[in-house]
C-alpha cells in the first residue's frame, strides 16, 4: 500500500479548492451548489449510523468529492489506537468513499494507573520527534491503513509545547513515517506559521518586542523546502488569532497575508494540491468562506506566472 500524489493537471483551479462543509451552510450548499473541488468534514462528527447529520453528508457526496478529516484517532499514541474508534471510521469510509482520509500526529490517549481504558485527553498533543515516537506512530498509521485498506494523510501540528528530547527535525520525521508506513502528508501552512511566530520570530520595535512575520514566513518556507514533495496529498489554509502572548491556530478568521505568501511557495515548490479553507470558530457568512476558496484558486492558477494577485516569491535562504 502506497500514496500516490494527485497530478496538477487534475487539481488546477478551483478544482484544486475545497472548504469545510460546516451547519450554518448546509441549507444554502446543497440548494446552489457552488463550483468546488471537494467538501471535508470532521470524521467524528457522522460517527452515528444514521440521522440528519449523515443524509447531510451523504447529500454533500452526491454533489462533490468529501474529505474525511479525523480529531481523535491520536495516532502518536504509546497505548495505540481505541479500536472502537477505528471501526467507526472503517464504517464511515465504507459508506461515503472519501476522496481522502487525513488525522493528526499527535497524542491523546494515556494509561490510567489502575490499568483501566487508557485515558483520552480531547486534544492534539505535541509528539516527541525522537526514534521511539517514529515507530509509535507508524505502527499505529499502518494499523489504520490495513483496517481502512487505503492509504491515509498525517497533519503536522500546531504546537504550544515542545518535548526536550527531540532529536530529529519534523519534516524528517513525516517524512520518514510517510516512507515507512506508505501514508501520504497533509501540509497545515497555517500550523507552520503560527509555529514559527511562536518560536521566537520576534524584532525589537519602539513599543518592545514584536513579532516578526517576515522571519516566520522564511521559516515556513524553509520547513516546506525540506519535505517530500511527493508524500503531501492536501494542503490547509486557515486564520490565526495572533492578539495575545501566544499565537493561536484558532481557524477564526481569514487567511492571513504571511500564510498566503508560504502558500504560494508551497505551489511553486510542489504544483497543484487539493487545498482547504479551514474556517471552524465564528463562521462567516457563506460569501466569505467561498471567497477565500477564491482566492486559493486564484494562486493555484496564476502562482506560475506574473500575476498581480499573486504574492511575491519568498527567498527561503534569506
Amino acid at each position: 500500500m502506497s500514496f500516490t500524489p494527485p497530478s496538477a493537471a487534475a487539481t488546477a483551479g478551483i478544482a484544486c479548492v475545497g472548504i469545510g462543509l460546516r451547519q450554518p451552510h448546509c441549507t444554502a450548499l446543497l440548494q446552489v451548489p457552488p463550483p468546488l473541488g471537494f467538501v471535508e468534514v470532521h470524521s467524528e462528527n457522522f460517527f452515528a449510523e444514521g440521522g440528519a447529520a449523515l443524509a447531510v453528508l451523504h447529500a454533500a457526496r452526491s454533489r462533490w468529492p468529501v474529505s474525511l478529516h479525523g480529531v481523535g484517532l491520536a495516532l502518536g499514541s504509546a497505548v495505540g489506537v481505541d479500536e472502537n474508534h477505528l471501526q467507526r471510521l472503517v464504517a464511515l469510509v465504507q459508506r461515503i468513499d472519501p476522496v481522502r482520509v487525513s488525522d493528526h500526529a499527535c497524542f491523546a490517549r494515556a494509561p490510567r494507573r489502575n490499568g483501566a481504558v487508557p485515558i483520552h485527553g480531547s486534544d492534539l498533543l505535541p509528539i516527541a520527534y525522537t526514534r521511539a515516537s517514529l515507530d509509535i506512530l507508524v505502527a499505529n498509521v499502518q494499523r489504520v491503513q490495513d483496517q481502512l485498506k487505503r492509504p491515509i494523510l498525517i497533519e503536522n501540528l500546531s504546537a504550544y509545547l515542545h518535548w526536550t528530547d527531540n532529536s530529529i527535525p519534523e519534516p524528517e520525521f513525516l517524512n520518514t513515517v510517510a516512507r515507512r508506513s506508505g501514508c501520504g502528508l497533509l501540509l497545515d501552512v497555517n500550523n507552520l506559521v503560527v509555529n514559527a511566530l511562536n518560536d521566537g520570530a520576534l524584532h525589537t520595535h519602539t513599543g518592545g518586542a514584536v513579532r516578526d512575520e517576515a522571519a516566520a514566513v522564511r521559516a515556513a518556507c524553509q520547513w516546506v523546502d525540506a519535505i517530500d514533495a511527493a508524500a503531501v496529498g492536501e494542503i490547509h489554509l486557515a486564520g490565526y488569532d495572533a492578539s495575545g502572548e501566544i499565537v493561536i491556530d484558532d481557524h477564526g478568521s481569514r487567511v492571513h497575508d504571511g500564510v498566503w505568501q508560504v502558500y504560494a511557495h508551497t505551489l511553486r515548490r510542489l504544483g497543484a494540491r487539493p487545498t482547504l479553507i479551514e474556517w471552524d470558530t465564528a463562521v462567516p457568512e457563506l460569501d466569505v468562506l467561498l471567497a477565500e476558496a477564491a482566492q486559493a484558486a486564484r494562486w493555484v492558477t496564476e502562482v506560475g506566472g506574473a500575476s498581480a494577485h499573486a504574492p511575491k516569491s519568498v527567498d527561503a535562504t534569506a
